[in-house]
């Protein structure tokens, strides 16, 4: 591997770790402008005007991510095995395949089995510098696994034991195997305010938005750019 495309594999590593930090809320607020090497690009994408309006990164920005993108994606997409092998290399110590397909299939928007560069720098935009009812309503699809317009239980504990499983040995307490479920029971009993057994998009964003302390647990509200 030539060293132009052990860097932009690099790029697209780090992106990938920023973004689990991110939903894991411990990316600073500033980390991503610091560390990230915003240097010019001869080659210029396609429709690159079209995105620098539709999202909130700067033309430079764009050609960076595209750079990075690109050379690791030659074929202009990324599938899901892509998305695996990413965070398997960042949490070796647990297993990342199943949050990496929930994760996948939130930035599938049109579900078609892959990830285009596109759909990579609009969802990445929502999440690193999107307003918190952006950041919310992002949150909800990933949850709503199966995209009906709501979020059960067992969806929300598909989620939570899948980022147990990632982080795997690295947790400090140990936690006890029944930590997702009674996680889970917490905030779905604070959500569920109809107690109709399903959580929609609009009791979801209010509870987040009127409760400290959910937003602190759930981690999508602090620590962004």
């Amino acid at each position: 591997m030539s060293s132009c495309r052990k860097r932009c594999k690099r790029e697209i590593l780090k992106l990938a770790q920023y973004l689990f930090r991110l939903l894991m809320g411990t990316l600073s607020t500033d980390s991503v402008e610091d560390e990230l090497e915003l240097s010019a690009v001869r080659h210029r994408p396609e429709g690159l005007e079209q995105l620098e309006a539709q999202t909130r990164f700067t033309r430079k920005e764009l050609q960076v991510l595209y750079r990075g993108f690109k050379n690791e994606c030659p074929s202009g997409v990324v599938n899901e095995d892509t998305f695996k092998d990413i965070y398997s290399q960042f949490f070796p110590q647990g297993d990342a395949s199943t949050y990496a397909h929930f994760l996948f299939n939130a930035f599938d928007t049109d579900h078609n089995g892959s990830v285009s560069f596109e759909d990579f720098v609009m969802g990445l935009s929502i999440l690193l510098r999107g307003s918190v009812q952006e950041k919310l309503n992002w949150a909800f699809n990933l949850y709503d696994i199966n995209k009906d317009g709501y979020i059960t239980k067992e969806e929300m504990l598909d989620i939570m034991k899948a980022i147990y499983d990632m982080m795997g040995k690295c947790t400090y307490p140990i936690l006890k195997e029944e930590a997702p479920r009674q996680h889970v029971e917490i905030f779905f009993q604070k959500m569920d305010k109809n107690k109709d057994g399903v959580v929609t998009i609009d009791e979801f964003i209010d509870c987040c938005q009127n409760d400290e302390n959910i937003m602190r647990s759930m981690q999508l509200f602090e620590n962004v750019i």
